[in-house]
């Protein structure tokens, strides 16, 4: 049975690699859009090697790869090969949106620039990604998360302790921020054409969605803010925002305020701390955070972290239990909210992470297991209506592979 969704019937093309923008592709098929993936013959897409790469976690199933790549349709096509434009012609015809993130001059190359894409289809949503955007000295290099988002954007020089040199972020978080943000860029052109009839050229780049999210810094930079020194957990810029830890060894981010100072005095035994001249303005707070953070430290190690989640809970100050992602994983949290769901079709792999972009009262196609390098290329092939003939002959000259080594890959 067919889920019907806000995007059942759209058309998707998805000709990109990695990971965000599959993973925008990704958020499209969640709400029913039927996608096509295209990748090289051979290996395909890098991603389904490097997703079990260190540092990415070691298992049996290809786990990034069907994060990214769900209820997709695969098709596997040398976009180098001279009956290649004729194939990629019908595929744009067909669809409603294209997404690649070939660099500028390449794409061009493989007939994937919006200027011949745009040609053979004006209604087409045509959304790319760079690492560094379309102009400027660097708009040709390439760029990765942990470049062009990370280190570029100011980020990663910010989430650092004093002292401490920079380290290697998330794998893929990046570019999972920036999926969302090439989902809204077509999104945004989707409901453009719905009111003007027209197609539209989006996108947005690595460096971008790396700077909106150090915005309030990069804002304060642009305004001469002076910046605060990197985080000293001691002697922290806000006390009452810092990780403490208690006597069971566990981490946990208090995140409150003055505000809630007399609910946190009464939750560490220490009612006495309202009288404190120290601590009865927001200046004080300041001026005397590493002395409150040494109280703050002393006060959570006498206790386990079960201790402080009551009593922090019941006085409603705001925290929450720094936990690893192996921890995250069996949150029921994640699983009363619909964050990750059943996953259907994988050996070993039950559940996957679902987008966080959600309609209240409209459902999500259920996530299926993503297709395997050129499995669905005599189905598309059939419906973009190239003869048997025609196909044995693409699959002669290479342009699609062969059967044998389809199986192989």
């Amino acid at each position: 049975m067919t889920t019907e969704s806000v995007f059942t019937g759209l058309k998707v093309l998805d000709a990109s690699s990695f990971i965000a923008g599959p993973a925008a592709a990704a958020i499209l098929s969640d709400f029913g859009a039927d996608v096509i993936k295209i990748e090289p013959p051979g290996a395909g897409d890098p991603w389904r090697t490097l997703s079990s790469m260190p540092p990415s976690p070691q298992a049996e199933t290809n786990y990034g790869w069907h994060l990214t790549n769900r209820n997709k349709r695969g098709m596997a096509i040398d976009l180098k090969s001279p009956e290649a434009p004729e194939v990629l012609k019908r595929l744009v015809d067909w669809a409603d949106v294209v997404i690649t993130n070939f660099p500028h001059g390449t794409r061009e190359k493989l007939h994937l620039g919006y200027d011949e894409v745009s040609s053979w289809n004006p209604r087409v949503v045509y959304a790319d990604l760079t690492g560094f955007g379309d102009a400027g000295a660097d708009a040709g290099q390439p760029g990765f998360d942990l470049t062009a988002f990370w280190s570029r954007s100011g980020l990663l020089a910010s989430t650092r302790d004093v002292g401490a040199p920079p380290t290697v972020p998330v794998f893929g978080s990046g570019d999972n921020t920036t999926a969302i943000a090439i989902y809204a860029a077509i999104a945004t052109a989707l409901y453009h054409r719905e009111r003007t009839g027209q197609g539209a050229n989006v996108g947005t780049s690595l460096l971008a969605t790396g700077v909106w999210a150090t915005g309030t810094l990069v804002a304060g930079a642009l305004a001469d803010g002076t910046p605060f020194e990197p985080h000293d957990r001691t002697a922290p810029a806000n006390a009452l925002t810092n990780p403490y830890r208690t006597s069971d060894g566990q981490w946990f981010m208090l995140a409150t305020s003055p505000l809630r100072w007399p609910g946190l005095t009464r939750a560490i035994e220490r009612p006495a701390l309202l009288k404190d001249p120290r601590f009865t303005d927001a200046e004080g707070f300041v001026k005397h955070a590493a002395a409150l953070s040494k109280l703050l430290d002393e006060a959570f190690r006498s206790r386990p972290f079960a201790h402080w989640r009551n009593v922090l809970t019941r006085e409603r100050v705001t925290f929450s239990l720094i936990q690893t992602p192996e921890e995250a994983a069996q949150d029921p949290q994640l699983r009363a909210n619909d964050i990750v769901v059943p996953l259907e079709g994988v050996s070993g792999l039950d559940y996957t992470v679902n987008s966080p972009v959600n309609l209240r009262g409209v459902p999500k196609v259920p996530a299926k297991r993503a297709p395997d390098l050129g499995e669905h290329n005599d189905e598309i092939l059939a419906e973009l209506e190239f003869s048997p003939a025609e196909t044995a002959r693409m699959r002669a000259l290479g342009t699609i592979p062969g059967t044998t080594e389809a199986q192989a890959a």
